[in-house]
Parts: structure tokens; sequence; C-alpha cells
């Protein structure tokens, strides 16, 4: 019950700063409150996965007005990455800096893309990402080529991609983490985004970081164990165990350590550091700013469901394109509006709730005709959109939209691309609070220990051994999914910690 590092999450961050330092021989010991996923029919069954919702937590959540609701939150070896739709973006290099959007300021990092960049080469070879560089105008420069060439597209998309291109707009292959092409594992089987994958095609944290860190034996994997609190020393600077609730155990087990990682994912981590809470740091660890748990961020998302009726879409991997014309605005605005990019292919079963009007032989059609997008906005950070301890079990999330208008204004503009690139009928549905995603913002770095929690390279200003390496560091969001940018933060914080000494 001893270990040099202690890393609570297995997804992303966590995945990456095992691997970072399981060279260093150190006893590494990696906390999963989840389960490894099982790999089984169900992976590829949409009324298993979208219907029954049967990975999906059984969590209850409260919002803002103390409304109950079941997060989409998924606890699995590997985090939400076992769900996720492969996009490994770079953040572009004026993310980084401060922007001025239509509603607030997005503000600057305390590192810039230079600082990013070797890191983000290297997680794009450990992801096996595939992409072509340059392909847009907002696709930031890169010291290395894409580890391998993206993903082809199917007809129906290569046929939308000609479309765009013919409005003037710039449309690229989006950057994907699939294990894809000539001896690669991937099968095409038209449940990937959204999906856990039953064979291991998809570059997730469990198969491109945690896998490869358990082959050495320093390294030691907990499933089914939930950590509860963290505990300091007395004087309050070095946390020195954490409570852990395993399922295999009665009662609760306290694990030691030299070092503590937390990366359990930006509200989980908030919400752990809250219940950590001493009489020496009664708002919690890591807390002396008062912002853990604050400028929670999760983007502006809409899905569009776009219909040819003259036309079946039998595209089976469709995240295969992405437009950015008007990522840091356009000919539509002269302030940012945001990415859109596809989505998975639609199926019957996943249209139950948002067409349960509809008869199934009309939800069936509609699934077999149309082209399914993504439209994101950036979400900016608000002091009271915040994510709270409930009783001892639940958690309060208190999401204070912002940018809104941005991000109707995008997808108007959308809406009306896609319908001049010849698809007439075009249905959207927002994306709510249940969908947290791309979770961020709740224990932010920055210079300054008054007004974040983390130095720029994610350690507690206010205890000398603790890290939080999770989305959670993000000071805004930018409008990219954020993987890629965790994973290369994660390995530019493994290759400090290595040059430390882990101390």
């Amino acid at each position: 019950m001893d270990f040099d590092v202690v890393i609570i999450g297995s997804g992303v961050g966590g995945g990456a700063i095992a691997l970072s330092l399981m060279p260093t021989g150190a006893r590494i010991l990696l906390i999963e409150r989840g389960p490894r996923l099982p790999r089984e029919a169900q992976n590829r069954d949409a009324e298993a996965v979208f219907v029954e919702q049967r990975y999906r937590t059984n969590e209850t959540w409260f919002d803002g007005r103390g409304r109950p609701f079941r997060p989409g939150q998924y606890y699995f070896v590997g985090g939400h990455t076992k769900f996720y739709g492969c996009a490994m973006f770079r953040f572009r290099e004026r993310d980084f800096e401060e922007v001025e959007h239509e509603e607030g300021i997005s503000p600057a990092w305390p590192i810039r893309y230079a600082d990013l960049e070797p890191y983000y080469g290297r997680a794009e070879r450990l992801f096996g990402v595939r992409g072509q560089a340059g392909a847009e105008p907002t696709d930031p420069p890169r010291s290395t080529p894409y580890p391998h060439p993206p993903v082809p597209h199917e007809p129906v998309i290569a046929d939308m991609f000609a479309r765009l291109q013919a409005l003037g707009l710039r449309p690229a292959p989006m950057p994907a983490a699939i294990d894809f092409g000539p001896g690669g594992r991937c099968e095409r089987c038209g449940t990937c985004d959204a999906f856990p994958c039953r064979i291991d095609a998809k570059g997730d944290a469990e198969i491109c970081l945690v896998d490869p860190a358990l082959r050495q034996p320093n390294v030691t994997l907990w499933t089914e164990s939930l950590v509860t609190r963290l505990i300091t020393d007395d004087s309050g600077r070095r946390v020195v165990a954490a409570e852990v609730r395993r399922k295999e155990s009665s009662g609760t087990q306290r694990v030691h350590g030299r070092l503590f990682v937390l990366a359990a994912g930006a509200i989980n981590s908030a919400v752990l550091l809250q219940r950590s809470a001493t009489p020496r740091h009664p708002n919690g660890l890591a807390n002396s700013s008062g912002v853990v748990g604050r400028h929670y961020m999760n983007h502006n998302c809409t899905a569009f469901l776009t219909l040819d009726p003259l036309r079946v879409n039998e595209t089976k991997f469709p995240k295969t394109l992405y437009v950015n014309d008007f990522y840091f605005g356009g000919s539509a605005s002269s302030r940012p509006l945001g990415n859109l990019q596809l989505l998975g292919k639609i199926q019957e079963p996943m249209l139950r709730g948002p067409m349960r009007w509809a008869p199934r032989t009309l939800r069936a059609w509609t699934a077999r005709h149309s082209v399914d997008w993504y439209v994101m906005s950036e979400d900016l950070p608000h002091t009271e959109s915040t994510v709270r301890p409930r009783g001892a079990d639940s958690i309060e999330m208190r999401w204070h939209r912002t940018n809104l208008r941005s991000h109707r204004r995008w997808v108007e503009t959308a809406r009306r691309l896609l319908k001049q690139a010849g698809l007439p009928i075009v249905l959207s549905r927002p994306f709510g609070e249940d969908t947290p995603s791309h979770q961020c913002g709740t224990v932010r770095f920055g210079t300054d220990p008054a007004t974040s929690a983390l130095d720029p390279l994610c350690k507690a200003w206010d205890h000398d051994n603790l890290y939080v390496v999770d989305a959670g560091f993000f000071p805004s969001s930018a409008a990219l999914n954020p993987a890629l940018t965790v994973a290369a933060q994660a390995l530019r914080v493994g290759e400090h910690l290595r040059t430390a000494g882990l101390q």
C-alpha cells in the first residue's frame, strides 16, 4: 500500500503520465474507478449502447435548479476515449492567446503552442493519428509529420468534400486515431463514434497508453477502485495518502505515495479536491485561490442530421472531414464561430429519443439517408459555472452557458452552407449538460496563484507533490476536441517529473 507515484484516473492524462514515468522504475499505482470494458456483442449494438445505455454510469447528478439527471459519464479503463470518435486535433496557435469573442474573452494560457508542439507530435505517434498537415489555413506549424496518411473518404463523404470545395471552402481530412489500413484492425464496422470498439481498433487511452505501461512490472492497475479523499500531512503542503474504496474489499483503504497525480476528468477531479477539505484547507485542496470547481466549460455543440432524399448514405466511418473556415471568423462574422466536423453514422435506435413522435419506418429511412454533422463553438469560462459535491456521492453542476449568440450564428451559417452543398433538409438538436464529453476548466493552470490552482506544469500551487493532469487545467476550451491537448500536456509534465526525479 506504499507507492512512489499514485495516479488517479486511467484516461488520456493518467495513462500518459503512467507511460511517461514507467521507464524510471518507480513503483506506480494507476487507480481506475471503473472496470475493463468487456469486449462483447453489445459493443456494436445501437440498441444496447443508446437505448439501454448499457455502458453509461447510473449516477444521478443535479443541475443548477436542483433537477436530477443521468450524466453521459463512462467509467472504464481508458476513460471517455473508449467512446470517443477518434478525433485528435491540435489546438491552433491563437487558441493559446487571448481571443475576443462576441460575448467575452477567451483568456490566454500560461504556455504557448510552441511549448506543446513537440509533445503534440509524440502524442500523435503514441495514438497512431492519421492526418494531413497544412490542409487548411488554421492548421498550426509542426516539426514532425503525421505518423500515417489520413483515412480515405468513402464515396458520399468524398462527394461532400468536393461540393464544399466548390462553395469556396477549404475542407480538410480529419485527424483520427484509428488502426486503419493494411494490417490494421479497423473493419469499418459502422459503430465507432460513441461506441466502444470490440476489436481494439480505436486509438484510445487503454490501448495506446495504459496497456503499454502495464508491460513493465513497476506499474500496477487497480480497477473498480474509487478514490474518495486525499490526505495531507500536518503542514498541509504534501499529500501523503489517498482513501480508496475497492470493490474487492470492505471498507476504505489508505494508499500512501510520494507523488500524486489527479486525472479523474475535469468534473470528478474538482469534486475530489473539494471533498478533501481540511481545517487548513477549508475550501478543498489546491484551492486557496477559490477557483477549483469554477469556470466549467463544455463547448456549445449542435448535432445536424442532414438529408438528401434521393441518396442513401452507406458510409461506415464518416469522420474523415472537417471545416475550419469560420474558426476565427470569416465572411459570416468578424469574431470566431467554430468548427464543423462529421459525426459517426446515425442509426435508427439513436433517433428514438429526438424523433419519438415518428414511426420506426420513418426513423429507419431517415438514418439511411442522413449525413450527420457536429457544429461546435467555444464555451467561455464563467466564474459561476461550477461543479460542487452534493451529499456523499453526488454532484451539482451549474453550467452557465456563454457565447451562445456566436453559436447560433455558426449554426445558421453551417445550415446555409450544407443546404447549398446539396443537403436540402437540415434537422438540428443541441447538446445539453447531460453530455459532458468535452468537460474542462475546473482546476485551471496559470502564472498567478491568486487566480489559478496549478502552475504551468500542472502542479498545485498549494502542495508540493500534487499534479492535476486532465482537461480541468484548461483556462479556455477552444473549439476543438480536447483529447490530444490533454495527452500533449501530460507528456510534457511526465518529462518534467522524470527530470525532477519524481520529487
